[in-house]
């Protein structure tokens, strides 16, 4: 495949990834990284660490749009809850990031497979039984909540250092029923605790070989960014056309289908 081709496809990929995403509130890397193993035959790392470079821009880039709705000061009111998670996310991001460089091949194959398929289950969980709707808070201000924190990014730094993804998915349902925070707003904080966690994770990939991707598909990481962000203010754009709940099970079951079928055949 030509390389102005592979721009072409990735442009496109990127604008309808994007469009899916802002629908929805998310980065869509998620949905980018089968895309890359499969439609790009990258190698899984290789895919992970474009994923991320590809992630990082595209949430500093809803971030600063987000500003005009949500202010700094007012993100900064919950200055103890951004601290709180990010004190777990950036050991998890960066503990994570350095496994995925020393492990077997297939065995990440593996993990990345599982990891998709339990963001696809919690997208449709999400919808079916409303997650994102708060309600009941699980912990009361305290330690326990505190340590529940540090566990819950954690798991979220790992998540999001194994797929290169923001780990929005998971952590706007954290921050809403841990520390019961407006949906809306949790979507300004999460990228606040994505930011940096994504950038130790991807400070901790540069020492792979696989870095090198990001100058060999520099091509394919410029256009598949411009689609994406494109595709994120068309998102944003279509906001309340389709039915929050409809959008997010179409969305699981795509994540599903392409998680198993990707990772099935992974070089």
């Amino acid at each position: 495949m030509s390389t102005q081709k592979r721009a072409g496809q990735g442009f496109v990929a990127g604008s309808l990834i994007g469009t899916l995403g802002g629908l929805i509130g998310l980065g869509g890397a998620e949905f980018r990284l089968p895309v890359l193993v499969g439609l790009f035959r990258l190698s899984t790392l290789e895919a992970v660490i474009l994923n991320k470079a590809m992630s990082l821009v595209v949430v500093a880039s809803a971030l600063l749009f987000r500003l005009r709705t949500i202010p700094v000061d007012q993100l900064f009111e919950h200055w103890d809850v951004i601290l709180n998670l990010l004190a777990g996310s950036l050991v998890g991001a960066w503990w994570a990031a350095g496994h995925a460089m020393t492990m077997h091949r297939k065995q990440l194959n593996v993990v990345i497979m599982v990891l998709l398929l339990g963001l696809a289950l919690l997208m449709l969980s999400e919808s079916w039984l409303g997650l994102h709707d708060g309600g009941t808070l699980w912990f009361e201000p305290g330690p326990v909540r505190i340590f529940a924190g540090l566990v819950a990014g954690f798991g979220i730094g790992t998540v999001a250092a194994l797929l290169g993804v923001a780990g929005g998915e998971l952590l706007i349902p954290t921050i809403v029923l841990l520390y019961g925070i407006d949906i809306k707003l949790a979507g300004s904080l999460s990228l606040t605790v994505s930011l940096p966690t994504m950038i130790v994770g991807f400070a901790r990939y540069s020492g792979s070989e696989a870095f090198a991707v990001l100058k060999s598909e520099r091509p394919l990481f410029r256009w598949m960014v411009a689609g994406s962000i494109l595709g994120a203010g068309v998102g944003g754009l279509l906001l309340g056309l389709v039915p929050p709940e409809i959008l997010v099970t179409g969305l699981g079951v795509i994540l599903l289908i392409s998680a198993l079928k990707t990772f099935k055949h992974a070089h």
